[in-house]
């Protein structure tokens, strides 16, 4: 269903976009983190990724709109950020590349668990994923949305220590949203040094 096709027709059909700064999810997780290179996968209009960008972090917006992503190069502060036309269903990111990968509201045109590995995969070690999505207690379309479990089942608890995972509510452009928000850091060895191996329950004795 959402395939490329329907995002170019829906995109080229609408006489205004939206003018939404960016996601406070984003802001409020992200001033959290040292800045390093991220990626916005499924960026639409480019808010995220050019905030990101104009807070010291090297910036890539990732969509498989070219109307979408051509109006998201016009914004102020869009120069810095590097933009590419690429299908979430069958993009594989350099293994470990980024040190913040971040989604808001993306519907991929395939199942949501291949999605979660494919966003995990571009984690570098040491680096967060941060996944936001609306609930679907709370969106009309609750066949499109998941839950933050089912993004948690998504990350390898050897690989992933999980640092939020829950339902959030907030206001954007005077509306009130509730979104599921699961955060996570990929391990690296200095996190295991320090906190240990991920611990996996075992069948009692």
């Amino acid at each position: 269903m959402f395939d490329k096709e329907y995002w170019e027709d829906r995109y080229k059909a609408r006489e205004h976009f939206h003018q939404w700064g960016p996601n406070p999810i984003l802001i409020e997780e992200a001033t959290k983190l040292a800045p390093g290179t991220a990626l916005d996968a499924g960026c639409g209009e480019g808010s995220d990724a050019i905030w990101l960008s104009t807070h010291g972090w090297r910036a890539t917006g990732l969509d498989l709109s070219a109307t979408v992503l051509e109006l998201a190069q016009k914004k102020d502060g869009a120069a810095d950020v590097r933009w590419v036309e690429g299908d979430l269903a069958d993009w594989v990111p350099l293994a470990g590349r980024f040190d913040l990968v971040t989604s808001h509201y993306t519907h991929p045109d395939g199942p949501y668990d291949r999605f979660f590995t494919t966003l995990a995969s571009a984690v570098a070690p040491g680096g967060t994923l941060l996944i936001v999505g609306h609930d679907p207690e709370d969106f009309e379309h609750a066949e499109a949305c998941f839950t933050a479990d089912q993004v948690v089942a998504a990350l390898d608890p050897a690989e992933w220590r999980i640092d939020v995972a829950e339902s959030r509510a907030h206001e954007v452009a005077g509306h009130r949203l509730v979104d599921v928000v699961v955060r996570a850091t990929r391990f690296s060895k200095e996190i295991e040094a320090a906190e240990g191996p991920a611990w996996h329950a075992g069948p009692s004795d």
